[in-house]
């Protein structure tokens, strides 16, 4: 109960931890040993223009990965982010530069294309039961037939520079005032929906976290942004694409806890069956899912191309596919379906291009980025499976 006091909170959460219910604990102890190895072997590492480039590099595959946590947590897969990611940025540049459409009309058919795939493949699996991973390998095949099409003979189409969408994503920044503003409000803005969180749960007799770890949660927050934003304010600053996604991963997070549709998905992910007796609609929960998380792809893949100011028949393969599910997984997702957070994209994308960015730096080649990359998704599955053995095994004590 709220009366335990501190002593109380922090037993019960040491018993939650030995019971392996980590949460974001290991990829957030792995994140500090990265940036702090890195740190030893390259100073670079954390200079501010490093940084800058960090936080641009991640956001288009951070933006798929959010639709990879959704499909993860009902326990399916979907192989074809990349290719959609691949299609949304030829649809786009074809009508924009080729057809002369309005920028704003090109971005919104581009992301109509990934609601129209995701719907494609929620309707197959209601309908067929087929395994979402059988659907979306052969979805990977005809969007990537699709997207080599849309581009054409020439295989390549370049955005101009100067459009509004490409500076969005390169150089439209914060202004110094706004970030530092951003830095200490959002932790106020936590605590206060904390306090509130505890006072629902106190009136429901449960048991709610002590005020003093709450505050403690938020200066260690407040401090955290500050320092980042001023290493990102030393170069360009914090931009706005950054800001959207990680605003997108807020309100994720938000529907996932705190909707009835999130907490369908995640009683769907956990037990289908007992989802479907205690009356959720199962099938319109994994149709919005699949539109959900082909339409984040095909945002994925807009951005990429702003980004770029480009997109080619290469968009969306070699990696793309492994760095978004593996960012899934590492942030904390089960792979077995109804545990994870929104909150995983955002740490799982920064665990893989810390390493790719740091592996860089450091003038590693290619296939060693793989190999590291791999080592550490396995590492996070392993770890998955270990906590959930021993959440099942504590369930049976």
């Amino acid at each position: 109960m709220a009366a335990q006091g501190f002593g109380g909170w922090a037993s019960a959460t040491w018993a939650r931890l030995r019971s392996g219910d980590l949460g974001s604990l290991p990829v957030v102890v792995g994140l500090v040993i990265i940036w702090a190895v890195f740190y030893a072997l390259n100073p670079a590492f954390i200079s501010s223009r490093n940084l800058v480039n960090l936080t641009l590099q991640m956001v288009p595959i951070g933006v798929l990965a959010i639709g990879v946590v959704l499909v993860l947590l009902l326990g399916e897969i979907d192989l074809s982010i990349g290719s959609m990611y691949g299609l949304s940025g030829a649809v786009l540049v074809v009508l924009f530069v080729n057809q002369g459409m309005s920028v704003w009309v090109a971005v919104l058919a581009a992301l109509a294309a990934g609601a129209v795939v995701g719907l494609v493949y929620g309707l197959l699996f209601n309908r067929f039961g087929v395994p979402s991973f059988v659907i979306t390998l052969a979805g990977l095949l005809v969007l990537l037939g699709l997207q080599i099409r849309t581009l054409g003979k020439d295989g390549t189409v370049n955005l101009p520079f100067e459009s509004s969408l490409v500076q969005f994503a390169s150089q439209k920044f914060l202004p110094h005032w706004l970030a530092y503003t951003l830095a200490v409000v959002v932790p106020l803005v936590y605590l206060l929906a904390r306090l509130r969180t505890n006072q629902r749960r106190s009136a429901a007799g449960l048991s709610a976290v002590p005020v003093t770890a709450l505050a403690v949660r938020a200066v260690l927050l407040a401090v955290a942004l500050v320092v980042i934003t001023y290493l990102l304010q030393r170069d360009r600053g914090l931009s706005y694409m950054v800001v959207l996604f990680v605003v997108l991963v807020v309100v994720m997070d938000l529907a996932i806890r705190r909707t009835t549709w999130g907490r369908s998905v995640l009683a769907i992910g956990g037990n289908v069956e007992a989802a479907r007796r205690a009356g959720i609609k199962v099938k319109r929960v994994y149709l919005s899912v699949f539109v959900l998380c082909s339409t984040f792809a095909a945002l994925g893949g807009i951005l990429g191309a702003a980004r770029l100011a480009s997109a080619n028949q290469s968009s969306g393969g070699a990696d793309t596919n492994l760095n978004a599910i593996a960012a899934a997984v590492i942030g904390g997702t089960s792979l077995f379906g109804g545990r994870g957070s929104a909150y995983s994209a955002l740490l799982g994308i920064l665990v893989i291009y810390s390493i790719s960015n740091g592996l860089a730096l450091l003038s590693v080649s290619a296939d060693v980025r793989y190999v590291v990359t791999g080592a550490v998704l396995l590492l996070a599955v392993v770890i998955d499976s270990l906590s959930r053995r021993s959440r099942a095994a504590h369930g049976r004590a």
